[in-house]
């Protein structure tokens, strides 16, 4: 089983001709309210692919329709407590290019407690999983208790924030990283090659196996000397929100069935192409059969 410590947003989007800049005022030419948070987004990803998950999340009373919108997908939502508290949500501007600029307030998502989360941990197993990203609290506590109980542990530290390399990450056995996220771990300069930075991460963490996403230019895995490239799919996007989600949820169902590095990087990667052809977060993540049609045929352009 896996256990997806995450967050559960109600994303507010607006489709918009470019992203608005310092002092502008522009009009929006849509408005939707769907279901989000990283946490959420990778959740129903990885039941979209056939997972076995739990999500732990916390949620306001009147946004109870968030946490059935997991359960309707096939993820057990035994772990989402409503609170007062208020949902976190964030604001999401979608350029005509597909781009994306987002506000987050993580709300009920930074009210876990350490004593909440031991008892959590008191009922998992040695065999489980832990999924965890930036958007709730209580990480360090998270990992420790997790790696006491011997779980395994997949960490997306997005957000990026100061506060992430201080985190225990040699306890995690998987890291899904970007770009901008390798880069500021390892204190390397974002433009440097994919090579170099996998080298800066394979010296920060030697133990760790390593997922490097990078949009356009593919994906990486690395782990003990093993590297392997999976290449970006050509399609054009119309909204690359949740599309890094989808891939980790992809990969983290694929990696449960017991299928190689290569072909979890294959599934991740057809999931997101297929996924940043749609508007929208969680509503853009394709299902399963969409995805096993696409990787039989070769077709991922709609």
């Amino acid at each position: 089983m896996l256990h997806n410590l995450g967050s559960i947003n109600l994303d507010h989007f607006y489709r918009v001709s470019h992203l608005v800049t310092p002092g502008e005022t522009i009009s929006s030419h849509d408005y939707r309210v769907g279901l989000g948070g990283k946490g959420a987004n990778q959740s129903l990803a990885m039941a979209r692919a056939g997972g076995e998950l739990c999500h732990w999340g916390r949620l306001n009373h009147q946004d109870a329709w968030a946490r059935d919108a997991l359960a309707e997908a096939g993820v057990d939502v035994s772990g989402v407590v409503l609170v007062d508290e208020p949902s976190g949500h964030a604001i999401i501007q979608v350029d005509d290019h597909g781009e994306n600029a987002i506000i987050l307030f993580p709300g009920a998502n930074h009210g876990f407690e350490t004593d909440e989360l031991a008892d959590r941990f008191a009922a998992t197993g040695s065999d489980d999983w832990l999924l965890l990203q930036n958007e709730c609290n209580a990480l360090a506590d998270a990992i420790t208790l997790a790696a006491e109980r011997g779980l395994a542990i997949a960490f997306n530290p997005a957000p990026m924030t100061e506060a992430v390399p201080a985190l225990p990450l040699e306890r995690c056995r998987l890291l899904f990283v970007n770009r901008t996220e390798a880069a500021q771990l390892t204190g390397q300069d974002p433009s440097v090659s994919a090579e170099a930075l996998l080298d800066a991460l394979a010296t920060r963490l030697p133990d760790c196996e390593t997922v490097l996403t990078l949009g356009g230019e593919g994906a990486w895995y690395q782990h003990a000397g093993q590297r392997l490239h999976q290449p970006a799919l050509p399609v054009v996007p119309v909204d690359t929100t949740a599309a890094g989600d989808t891939f980790i949820g992809y990969y983290m169902a694929a990696l449960q069935a017991g299928l190689p590095v290569a072909e979890c990087l294959k599934r991740g990667a057809t999931a997101a192409a297929l996924g940043v052809q749609r508007q929208g977060a969680g509503e853009s993540i394709p299902l399963l059969d969409e995805v096993e049609h696409a990787l039989a045929t070769g077709l991922t352009q709609r």
